[in-house]
């Protein structure tokens, strides 16, 4: 069935199963018929996107192993280490450990894609993304990181990244990335992907499609001995081939015990980074693609990051293992795992 009153006010349909299930979905659904107001002050918005209504933060029972930053939203033990430079060499331990978070990670990310269509709101995924990471015992890195107020990050269009999940419902022609990023038995996992919302448009496509191919092309040549410094050399030689522009205000990290720690993995060519690969090192390279310039802004929530220019953006992101001949993709796609719409 059909919801009435999205379809008397012109909004983007809703489907439900039954009477029961549009009875249950209410109270999250209604918000959709709430207006957001346009912004009263003087921001200026690059693109078409605004911001809708964030609701409260969500809680996590107590029996859940958490990160420091849960409770006061400040990462400590990280800001405590960023003097430390040093890349933390993980053992058979650590990485069986980093395996299983990975994996559910992956999990997760497969279950929100399967929501991605028109008419679903970013709220609705923040739902079943933080409820996820409870059934399986689990915390949402997101949140409260940095006082970051959501389980998970929604970009959609013009956002390049840290997009707050809200009552924006997504519409046919969008494309949106979803970041998830799970603490589990001490350790966190991330990885994220780009989804095209229905008809996308085939300059939209071919953006999606070509970060997609810079980020396997960089992992490809992850190795021990390989320096950090050329992933971005690889992703910015692809990127730029097809008329796009590489972000840099935002890198791949280092991450295990830590949310964000070294190495530094920039995306952009010419980079300065330090650090060779080595057996044991772990890390994500995430390389945020543009259609027009690099150049990006934040929004007032201090959080949502857009493209300068109002022109789209994408992203992608895998956790890699150096191996002692190689590399492992942590967060690799599964069997199970839905079709990538860029690449049919």
């Amino acid at each position: 069935m059909q919801c009435p009153t999205c379809k008397k006010l012109a909004l983007p349909l809703s489907y439900f199963c039954n009477q029961d299930c549009f009875k249950r979905s209410w109270n999250l659904h209604k918000l959709k018929h709430t207006p957001v107001p346009e912004p009263q002050d003087d921001y200026k918005y690059t693109g078409p996107l605004r911001p809708g209504q964030v609701s409260a933060m969500r809680t996590v029972p107590e029996h859940i192993r958490k990160p420091d930053y849960a409770v006061t939203g400040i990462p400590t033990s990280e800001m405590d280490r960023d003097a430390d430079r040093r890349i933390p060499v993980h053992d058979v331990e650590e990485i069986e450990k980093m395996r299983a978070v990975s994996t559910l990670s992956r999990h997760c990310l497969d279950m929100a894609h399967a929501m991605v269509r028109p008419g679903i709101t970013t709220e609705e995924i923040d739902i079943a993304v933080h409820n996820f990471c409870l059934e399986h015992n689990a915390y949402p890195s997101p949140l409260n990181y940095h006082k970051f107020p959501k389980s998970v990050c929604t970009s959609i269009n013009e956002v390049i990244c840290h997009g707050i999940p809200d009552t924006t419902a997504l519409c046919n022609g969008d494309i949106v990335n979803v970041d998830v990023s799970i603490y589990l038995n001490g350790y966190h996992g991330d990885i994220n992907e780009t989804y095209l919302v229905g008809t996308v448009a085939e300059s939209s496509k071919q953006l999606v499609k070509v970060t997609y191919e810079s980020l396997m092309q960089a992992i490809d040549s992850c190795r021990p001995g390989e320096m950090y410094k050329n992933m971005g050399n690889i992703i910015s030689r692809h990127s730029e081939a097809h008329g796009f522009s590489v972000v840099r205000s935002y890198c791949g990290h280092g991450v295990g015990r830590l949310f964000h720690c070294a190495p530094t993995v920039p995306h952009y060519g010419k980079n300065k980074a330090v650090g060779v690969m080595r057996p044991g090192h772990i890390f994500t390279i995430e390389p945020m693609i543009n259609q027009g310039t690099w150049r990006d802004q934040l929004w007032k929530d201090d959080w949502t990051s857009v493209t300068c220019d109002g022109q789209r953006s994408a992203q992608f992101e895998h956790t890699i293992l150096i191996t002692q001949d190689g590399h492992e993709v942590l967060t690799a796609r599964l069997p199970t795992s839905p079709q990538l719409e860029c690449l049919e």
